[in-house]
């Protein structure tokens, strides 16, 4: 029984926006480096071969390991490849001896059931380094309740090595700079320790690298220069890291996601994005990153997530053509970045797009009346800002969203006939919207009134909350009695 697979669908659940189609694999033949094993489909009777045995050097390691994660059980098992478990896999050489390539340890769910870790001893021992055709090594929740470093003697594992995941481990400390020998890793998972320091330049010797997430520790200092053409992933989002985001990004063409937010970098999103043509997932969330937003956007052909909300971008508009290009975005974050001006009307033609948030800005204007295109719009929020007008979709689209439109907290927005919501906007969805024909309480309302005197132009009172505010020639011309008459005319 082979675990290759649900190996596999573990280590790429931060893949969450790349599809299916995408080819990536954890264990793997093709190296580049020569093995002496016999890369065959595996079965649960694969063992049952006459002749077939376990290396006896290999055999006592893996016995090293189970009981240094409190497994002490798979001591009593005569032979560890031929009585298998799940969170072991063994390959044969040419001469029918079996070498372990895979180890994984954590309770992953009730269908992924590897050997757990003793929650209060549990330690990676070094025996690890006595499997010398180990490709595969996977710990899961396994030191929480036993903090303690990425042991070094990890950068021993040899060429063999592609998947290293240490995940959720409590794991404290640097990252170790011996990580860096480990040349033909093509996945390190780091994910959600206490991890601190800064990220090890050494690790620009791992160039085969497909996946890093050293995402949720403790890391600082800048971002290095990376330089990895086949990376497809790149996850560091909370952390502490400062500094700009490097223009060497732009040269890992194979980059399918993009996450350093929340951290603390600052200057503006690089030109050089551009050349990042099958970029999926980019999120800059929750940086000081400034503006103003880079043309380059529209490069990214493939790009589906684009996250930028929480930058200050330094009080800068959004470019009219800057999503031009953008033909499958689905999800656009810009919220409380400080952005100003109009909303562009090229937004209202992105024809994949199904979430939209510019909320918490000062835009203004009006909603452009493309919007009532977004036949795949299925959140959109333009609450507090400045904008005014008429809202320009129905009621179907409306009523697709529902609580998940919001355009409250703005100037002065209204709906009108065409729109077909009758009277039950405000009170379906909360917007605080009216009718375009009536007046909210307390909001201005401008009279035009005509001056009879020569080369006077039209002169304007504003009611507000009640008070109206005339000019004094006004006052004289109509007297006390025509004043208060006019008053009463507008109080009505």
């Amino acid at each position: 029984m082979s675990l290759f697979l649900p190996l596999q669908a573990i280590v790429l659940f931060t893949f969450m926006c790349i599809p299916l189609g995408v080819p990536f694999t954890v264990t793997m033949s093709d190296s580049g480096v020569p093995s002496a094993l016999v890369d065959a489909p595996q079965t649960g009777f694969s063992m049952n071969i006459n002749g077939a045995r376990t290396d006896t050097h290999e055999q006592e390691a893996v016995y090293d390991i189970m009981r240094a994660t409190g497994n002490e059980w798979a001591t009593d098992i005569p032979d560890v490849c031929r009585g298998r478990w799940h969170g072991i896999e063994c390959m044969p050489d040419k001469d029918n001896v079996y070498h372990v390539v895979s180890l994984s340890f954590g309770a992953l769910s009730d269908d992924t059931a590897f050997p757990t870790c003793e929650p209060t001893r549990s330690f990676i021992s070094p025996s690890i380094t006595k499997l010398p055709h180990i490709r595969t090594l996977f710990f899961y929740r396994c030191f929480s309740n036993n903090p303690q470093p990425i042991p070094t003697f990890l950068g021993r594992l040899g060429p063999n090595l592609q998947t290293l995941v240490l995940r959720e481990n409590g794991h404290v400390g640097p990252i170790p700079n011996e990580l860096g020998n480990l040349t033909h890793l093509r996945v390190l998972d780091l994910h959600k320790n206490n991890l601190n320091g800064s990220i090890p330049v050494s690790l620009r010797q791992v160039t085969s690298l497909r996946s890093l997430d050293l995402s949720g520790n403790k890391l600082t200092g800048p971002i290095p220069t990376i330089t990895f053409h086949l990376l497809n992933v790149l996850d560091l989002n909370q952390n502490h890291l400062t500094g700009s985001i490097p223009t060497t990004l732009g040269s890992c063409h194979s980059l399918i996601k993009i996450d350093i937010s929340r951290n603390r970098l600052l200057g503006p999103v690089p030109d050089a994005i551009d050349g990042l043509t099958s970029l999926i997932f980019l999120d800059l969330s929750y940086n000081s990153l400034s503006g103003p937003l880079p043309l380059s956007l529209r490069s990214l052909n493939s790009l589906q997530t684009l996250i930028l909300n929480g930058n200050p971008m330094m009080s800068t508009t959004i470019p009219n053509n800057v999503f031009d290009g953008l033909k499958d975005l689905t999800t656009l974050v810009l919220s409380n970045m400080n952005l100003h001006g109009p909303i562009p009307e090229s937004l209202g033609r992105l024809p994949c797009l199904r979430v939209l948030h510019l909320d918490g800005n000062h835009l203004n204007g009006s909603i452009p009346s493309t919007f009532r295109r977004l036949n795949t719009i299925s959140e959109l929020r333009l609450d507090n800002n400045q904008l005014t007008g008429l809202v320009p979709f129905g009621r179907e689209m409306a009523w697709r969203m529902r609580r998940k439109l919001k355009i409250d907290n703005n100037l002065g927005l209204c709906y009108g006939e065409s729109n077909g919501f009758g009277d039950d906007l405000s009170s379906l969805f909360d917007s605080g919207i009216s009718h375009c024909g009536a007046s909210r309480p307390g909001s201005p309302v401008t009279v035009r009134h005509v001056s009879t005197s020569n080369g006077d132009a039209p002169r304007s009172s504003t009611k507000s909350a009640g008070v109206v505010h005339q000019s004094p020639l006004f006052s004289s011309l109509l007297g006390l009695t025509g004043f208060l008459a006019f008053t009463v005319y507008l109080l009505r």
